[in-house]
């Protein structure tokens, strides 16, 4: 197996080519190729005999186009990018007023079982390494001719299931020698690994932290997001007020829209409830997305996001719904790599096509056992009991239900 260039940082590069016996310099040269998507065999200002060198034990990795759609509508681009053993992922590109944005991919497939996503289908084939996850950036970059400033990473895979790999893409990805995109301008999403959470706010990563929640209380999350079974909604929003406390950092609370099942005027009390328990005045959003339509999932898109969207608001939670970029190509991950019939593995929450990196399976954990409580999550949490047997359940004076 050949060396992954684009796994390492600048300092990793150069001791690597010192190793080799050429001077320390020619790092900087070969970084500044990789960044542009180029191969060993094209880095001109490369002595032959180095080039034909490196090939022998290394390569840069960056992945090739595999499909790639672009919308009529707002000109999304969709990209399904094949890996160097074959694999595939999908990143894509979403163009905006102030920049563009691309939403990668962190592992091939997923293991968290969320019942409304297309990327877990097939279960977990195998973690990307940081260079793979690198590289979609800079073949994104290469192929539109057009600078990526911001990144979500809510694409295939939970990143948190692959932490070591996520963090070391952050850190090169935002390294004034990397690519040099702001930490400001990139967003993490997990579906709640929330033992996790509190390790991320030690890493001193300026990011935006996004919680998919999706529902609000532990029955209804559980039947939807089996890792709830695991992290129920108090370990993780406990997690996720101790993250605020240590790190400053606005957190975004994902909310996926299904008819009828969450989208009632209920569940929008229950909502706002559940976050000023444990966040009180203290700013987080709520980020509605109506829910992709899979034809293996029975869910389907709520008519209410707007009107969901203005109950949450009045109850004085920051609240907006998700621009559905890419509608003509079926822009959400994971959708592309199936109908390319590349999502028919073997695998799922109990996979063990791969050691595992997180501990998903096993019996509860309960909120003391995971870390000391800072005295704000004390406080937040011990205004209610679990968020099944709460006052937020029953309907406001005023509400109505559709």
């Amino acid at each position: 197996m050949k060396t992954a260039l684009l796994d390492f940082s600048l300092d990793e590069l150069k001791e690597y080519i010192k190793e080799l016996g050429e001077p320390a310099y020619r790092a900087g040269q070969i970084m500044s190729w990789m960044l542009r998507g180029v191969e060993l065999d094209d880095m001109t200002n490369l002595p032959a005999a180095l080039r034909a060198r490196l090939s022998e034990s290394a390569e840069v990795g960056v992945p090739t186009v595999a499909r790639r759609l672009v919308s009529s509508i707002d000109g999304t681009v969709k990209y399904l990018f094949r890996l160097s053993d074959g694999q595939c992922v999908e990143s894509v590109v979403m163009k905006y007023e102030h920049g563009n944005t691309i939403c990668v991919s962190t592992q091939v497939g997923c293991r968290m079982g969320c019942r409304f996503c297309a990327s877990t289908i097939g279960g977990l084939v195998r973690h990307l390494r940081p260079g793979e996850i690198l590289g979609q950036v800079i073949a994104a970059q290469r192929d539109t001719g057009e600078r990526i400033d911001g990144i979500v990473l809510m694409g295939i895979g939970e990143p948190l299931d692959n932490y070591n790999n996520v963090i070391k893409f952050l850190r090169l990805v935002g390294s004034p020698d990397g690519l040099n995109i702001g930490y400001r301008h990139i967003s993490l999403s997990t579906c709640g690994l929330a033992d996790r959470i509190p390790r991320l706010a030690e890493e001193h990563l300026p990011i935006t932290l996004s919680i998919s929640l999706h529902a609000v209380s532990d029955n209804e999350r559980s039947e939807i997001m089996p890792i709830n079974r695991r992290f129920n909604i108090d370990t993780l929003l406990c997690a996720c007020r101790d993250y605020f406390d240590k790190t400053g950092r606005r957190i975004s609370f994902e909310f996926t829209l299904i008819a009828g099942k969450n989208d009632d005027s209920v569940h929008a009390a229950r909502l706002a409830s559940l976050l000023h328990r444990y966040f009180g005045s203290e700013p987080c959003h709520v980020n509605l997305i109506p829910v992709n339509e899979v034809k293996e999932r029975e869910f389907r898109r709520s008519p209410r996001s707007r009107q969901f969207c203005e109950e949450l608001c009045r109850l004085g939670v920051n609240a907006t719904v998700r621009r559905h970029l890419g509608a003509d190509i079926n822009a959400s991950c994971g959708q592309l790599r199936r109908a390319e019939g590349l999502g028919d593995t073997t695998g799922g929450i109990a996979s063990d096509a791969v050691t595992d990196e997180a501990d998903i399976s096993g019996a509860a954990v309960h909120t003391s056992a995971l870390y000391p409580r800072s005295s704000k999550s004390k406080k937040k949490a011990a205004a209610g009991a679990s968020p099944d047997r709460t006052e937020a359940e029953k309907t406001p004076d005023g509400a109505e239900e559709d």
